[in-house]
């Protein structure tokens, strides 16, 4: 469902269109039959543009084209930026952002499509619970019992397998990385790579074809069945940049149409605060109104639990961070959307972007402390007080809003679990950078040994550390995150920025899987599910601190990485550095 202003909506008798141009001079609905373009003159209605036109209606291929002073170009036809239905993926091609070459041959249509509501129930997902990360794509492209007609995409994701081993590790909601249309980054094709995240959207309702080859329909019937298996669906969706990417990048949707959309400084430059080029400015209405549709359309023809925000504080910058945006008003008061899981990755690469704790508190937020400071506490330089608060909701940071800390060892962006014991640098050579791209300074160790080892000793303590932080992750208080394919020690190769690797770097090898790290993960789960009070937000229990022995921890203890014993209502923790061992017990 798009906005009820804005969009295509089909009648009993016809098609009425309305696209937002402010600041264009004439705007054209451009209608496709094959490749025959048909154009429609639209007529001004302040700063929107309509045309009722009788006789079309659902399967119709459309785009605009919009006149006026530059970056409007008439030469170039624009998505309609509520489509919810394209004809075709985006393929980067330079002409795209040539100013005066006719891009119809080149940009996917928007195809005219009547929704098909659903009756939005309350979301499975409840804080405090564990939250599965998916590359849509790359989760099931190696899958053997998947039928190979649905690898890849959002359907597979229904299939009994994956069904099976979702519920193995007691998933209560599968996140899924970027599923709405999306471009390859201009300097990808000449390396022969491609984009394989999904965190360069172009139009922000619309699935990508290549996931979604079913549509809407694809997706609501996944959520449906996934919740009929009690996992829920969040959306990762991306408001703060699009695929038009900098002055020099493709006109294709929004540049075309409304370009006020992208901030700008005082001296009308673009201002870059998610690293890709443009920045999205929530301090346009405009803005928050395609967010709030975008995510209304999911919620009412999907029925999903919730969404995770890519670089999150550009959706509070009006330009600086506020704690108090429009934006999160705005959700809380929408009916469809005040009881959805919303999630924060609360930072961005502008001034003042760090913002770990400074959002609304019923919303939960990505907690980059919890992973570097769990990391260096096995790695070696840690110490057992900072683990503790790590482990107890991150204190310091959310009060007593524990289960708003959402808990992760390793996400799709950084090294893997079990890139995380066995490589000490980056090695991103096969990205094309030159091995500049990614974290350099990630916290990571190699147990003697870069890379793919054989010696023994050494594979025993990756597989002793990986375990450890598994283990920490299960036991801590607070939502917790796992990536798709950690559980069974997936590897890209010490890849920290796989973004453009569409391969078996980020495919999952099912067939290779530790089966054993598996098991164990599930059982890490059954353990959690049964220990309430690390994992119900609504048990309330103060952490007892011990050493091994039993005696109380002094100054000294605290400082130390040998480990400590933290009891929990009837959970007892015991973690033990140099045995390399997390044990969650009842008492």
């Amino acid at each position: 469902m798009s906005s009820p202003e804005l969009g295509a909506r089909v009648g009993p008798d016809g098609t009425s269109f309305a696209v937002r141009a402010p600041t264009a001079e004439a705007v054209w609905l451009c209608l496709f039959h094959d490749e025959t373009e048909r154009r429609v003159p639209m007529a001004r209605d302040g700063a929107i543009w309509r045309a009722d036109v009788p006789g079309v209606g659902e399967g119709t291929r459309y785009g605009y084209r919009a006149g006026g002073p530059p970056p409007h170009d008439v030469a170039k036809l624009l998505v309609d930026p509520h489509a919810t239905t394209l004809d075709r993926a985006f393929s980067y091609d330079m002409r795209l952002g040539e100013r005066g070459v006719d891009t119809a041959v080149l940009v996917p249509k928007a195809v005219m499509t009547a929704p098909s509501l659903v009756t939005p129930l309350r979301p499975v997902f409840r804080h405090g619970r564990l939250i599965y990360e998916v590359n849509v794509r790359g989760f099931t492209m190696l899958h053997p019992d998947v039928p190979k007609v649905i690898r890849g995409t959002i359907a597979a994701l229904a299939h009994p397998a994956v069904i099976g081993h979702l519920t193995k590790l007691g998933v209560d909601a599968v996140e899924l990385m970027p599923i709405v249309a999306w471009i390859d980054e201009r300097h990808l094709p000449p390396l022969g790579l491609r984009n394989a995240w999904g965190y360069n959207p172009v139009v922000p309702m619309a699935l990508d074809p290549r996931l979604a080859p079913g549509g809407v329909a694809e997706l609501r019937d996944t959520v449906a069945t996934l919740r009929a298996h009690g996992i829920g669906v969040i959306l990762d969706l991306v408001f703060n940049h699009t695929g038009e990417s900098d002055e020099h990048g493709p006109t294709l949707s929004l540049r075309g149409l409304d370009d006020a959309v992208y901030a700008r400084d005082g001296e009308g430059r673009l201002i870059n605060d998610a690293g890709t080029g443009n920045t999205l400015d929530f301090a346009n209405p405009a803005v928050r109104d395609l967010t709030l549709a975008s995510m209304r359309h999911f919620v009412a023809t999907c029925g999903v639990d919730g969404f995770r925000f890519d670089l999150a504080t550009v959706m509070a910058r009006g330009p600086g961070f506020d704690t108090h945006a429009p934006i999160f008003a705005d959700i809380a008061a929408d009916p469809l959307l005040a009881d959805r899981v919303l999630i924060a990755e609360p930072w961005d690469t502008g001034p003042g972007g760090y913002q770990l704790g400074a959002f609304p508190p019923d919303w939960l937020e990505w907690n980059d402390r919890f992973r570097d400071d769990v990391r260096r506490f096995w790695r070696g330089d840690g110490s057992n007080g900072t683990l503790a608060t790590r482990l107890s909701g991150s204190s310091e940071v959310f009060g007593d809003r524990a289960t708003c800390s959402v808990n992760f060892i390793a996400a799709h962006d950084g090294f893997t679990l079990a890139d995380t014991v066995a490589y000490a640098e980056r090695h991103n050579h096969a990205n094309g950078e030159h091995n500049r791209d990614g974290h350099a300074h990630e916290v990571s160790w190699n147990n003697g040994a870069e890379g793919s080892c054989d010696d023994a000793s050494v594979i025993e303590r990756r597989h002793a550390d990986q375990r450890a932080l598994l283990a920490t992750l299960f036991a801590s208080r607070g939502t917790i995150m796992l990536t798709a394919g950690d559980e069974f020690g997936r590897s890209q190769r010490g890849n920290n920025n796989a973004y453009a690797q569409d391969n078996a770097t980020t495919w999952l090898d099912w067939h290779g899987r530790d089966r054993q790290l598996e098991d164990y993960v599930a059982d890490l789960s059954r353990q959690r599910r049964a220990a309430a009070a690390i994992s119900d937000p609504a048990m309330r229990h103060d952490a007892r601190w011990h050493r091994h022995d039993g005696g109380e921890m002094t100054q000294g203890d605290w400082d130390s990485s040998a480990g400590f014993a933290m009891t929990v209502g009837e959970v007892r923790l015991l973690v033990d550095r140099d045995a390399r061992s997390v044990t969650l017990e009842t008492v």
